[in-house]
């Protein structure tokens, strides 16, 4: 899927400005002549809804948005442009893009995590961030760009539970200590000793577990560093709100392109590590070999969620490095680059001060 990171625009109802989601606030405020406007308090649930109705669904017809597009040449991006504009920057690296046109197919989001972060503490999270890089450039510092273009950004995830059901085989290891002879040399003389030598003993095994998931999130965006987008977990899921486009005003929001199907094969590799765990709790022992495991799953819901994050870019030498920040909590994650004088500098340091306390030792 492409994504759509155009802004959502509402008119402000005293100057007839653009209005804005003003984050921490709960309400839009006008950046011109400060009118506040509360977002309406929705009744609606945030509802599960069932995976393999709605992928059924999906497979007979699916909502289309006609949107334009631009094309990133420098990170490959897909990003919707507002009617009217031909070209813009791209939110996910900063190089300049072209439009190409096409549409998008796509669920609309039901919940959402509104910002709580502004962009004036974000700004403020990057630069305590740089200062705390170890052997990073001296010129990082200077990294004024990535101020200018923080763009905030409504991302993409897919959440599922499901309950399942494991069987398994594999073995089950016990430690035991036996005694063993030996012979040595001391003062000259052959001696006899005994030692105590830690064997094991494995025994066949099998069973079956059950685990119950909930909220097992999937990033669906694929222009984000997903290394650095799973790092700013946890995200507070029970302050999730119904979806309203009054919080969108303001932030670009993307479309995903992992889809409900292909999110719930990622869904499920990271229940499988928990699952195996539990396995590996159920043999019990010193020691477990898994050679096995099948896993039912049922009772499947997701949720198509969106979650807040601080995005930017900066560019040193010509390379362009993002960063991200998690726009309920804070956390910074991001690509960096290093130093090597520094880097140089340290590791002669370091052979100096070992080289200096051998030679102490020898004196």
């Amino acid at each position: 899927m492409s994504e759509d990171a155009a802004i959502k625009q509402f008119k402000c109802g005293q100057c007839g400005g653009n209005i804005e989601f003003h984050p921490g606030t709960g309400a839009q405020k006008c950046p011109y002549c400060g009118f506040e406007n509360a977002v309406p308090e929705s009744e609606e649930d945030i509802e599960e809804l069932d995976f393999h109705a709605v992928l059924s669904r999906l497979a007979e017809s699916e909502e289309t948005v006609e949107n334009q597009t631009m094309k990133c040449n420098s990170c490959g991006a897909d990003t919707t442009l507002e009617e009217g504009v031909a070209a813009d920057a791209c939110p996910f690296c900063g190089s300049d893009v072209i439009v190409t046109g096409g549409s998008v197919k796509e669920l609309k989001p039901k919940s959402l995590l509104p910002f709580a972060i502004t962009r004036e503490e974000a700004r403020s999270a990057f630069q305590q961030w740089i200062k705390k890089l170890w052997f990073a450039p001296n010129s990082l510092k200077q990294a004024k760009g990535a101020y200018e273009r923080l763009t905030g950004l409504y991302v993409p995830y897919w959440t599922y539970d499901c309950d399942t059901v494991s069987l398994y085989r594999g073995e089950r290891g016990d430690d035991y200590y036996t005694t063993e002879t030996y012979t040595t040399t001391e003062n000259g003389k052959t001696v006899t000793k005994t030692r105590q030598v830690k064997k094991t003993r494995w025994w066949p095994v099998s069973g079956t577990v059950w685990n119950d998931f909930n909220d097992v999130l999937v990033l669906a965006s694929r222009s984000l560093p997903k290394k650095q987008a799973d790092k700013l977990e946890p995200w507070d899921l029970h302050d999730l709100v119904p979806f309203s486009e009054h919080y969108l005003s303001g932030f670009r929001t993307e479309s995903y392109h992992v889809s409900l199907d292909e999110g719930m094969d990622e869904a499920r590799g990271i229940m499988d590590g928990e699952i195996r765990s539990t396995v590996r709790r159920d043999i019990g022992g010193d020691h477990q070999r898994v050679h096995s495991v099948r896993t039912q799953y049922s009772n499947v819901t997701f949720k198509h969620i969106l979650l807040p994050i601080w995005l930017s870019a900066y560019r040193y030498r010509d390379k362009a490095y993002r960063f991200l920040i998690n726009a309920r909590t804070g956390e910074v994650q991001g690509e960096r680059p290093w130093s090597w004088v520094k880097i140089t500098a340290a590791v002669l340091v370091t052979i100096g001060i070992i080289a200096g306390i051998v030679l102490l030792t020898h004196s």
